[in-house]
């Protein structure tokens, strides 16, 4: 088999809508492919399972895996899980949000914080539960070429915590985890998001402050 082995991460960037409390915003989603030429795992399958699976390839996928269960995380999932026949795996506390997509599937594989994400050529990626945009939102942290990144999903974003005030979300429960979780992360840490450009660890950390008053 040829091709390289060195671990990479591809951003693939697909459009279609977020809707949650009777309201729906046309939305542009980071979708993730971590792994090298031969296997991928991808993060937050979102709206156009084509375009996913194009940027696939002829790669393996070990895993899909949804850092919440909001709609325009998860509504290629299901249709990419089955061409590329891969697991799902999503926290279950977001089952409530899940079952509003998939009424009469489930996910494959329940996350858990702590629990590592095998990569294929090596590595893995660690779960970390960060509640608050929802219930069961997840990051993803690892190195990746030495380098430390986390996947973010929509609860860290370039400028600050995703958006809370809609059902199943709590303003003071992500600033928590993004204290206990995220700001303890090597500041040189890349954060790979679910919306929008890459930021790091360290250019968030400075305004946590601001967001805290900001919330009172």
């Amino acid at each position: 088999m040829t091709g390289s082995t060195e671990l990479r991460v591809d951003r693939v960037i697909t459009r279609g809508d977020f809707t949650l409390d009777g309201q729906s915003f046309t939305v542009d989603n980071n979708v993730w492919l971590v792994g090298d030429d031969h296997g991928v795992v991808v993060i937050d399958a979102a709206h156009d399972p084509s375009v996913i699976a194009a940027a696939i390839g002829d790669r393996v996928v070990t895993s899909i895996v949804a850092t919440h269960g909001h709609n325009d995380h998860i509504n290629a999932a299901a249709e990419l899980a089955d061409l590329v026949r891969a697991p799902i795996a999503l926290h279950p506390d977001d089952d409530v949000l899940w079952r509003a997509v998939y009424p009469r599937r489930e996910p494959d594989r329940a996350l858990a914080d702590g629990q590592l994400v095998t990569l294929p050529g090596g590595g893995a990626l660690r779960v970390l539960h960060t509640p608050g945009h929802s219930p069961g939102g997840i990051c993803l942290f690892g190195e990746l070429g030495g380098e430390p990144v986390v996947f973010s999903g929509d609860t860290l974003f370039r400028g600050g915590p995703g958006a809370t005030g809609r059902s199943f979300s709590d303003f003071p429960t992500i600033l928590a985890s993004i204290r206990a979780k995220l700001l303890t992360l090597p500041a040189q840490t890349v954060v790979h998001t679910g919306h929008g450009d890459d930021t790091t660890i360290g250019e968030e950390s400075v305004d946590y402050d601001d967001w805290v008053r900001r919330g009172r």
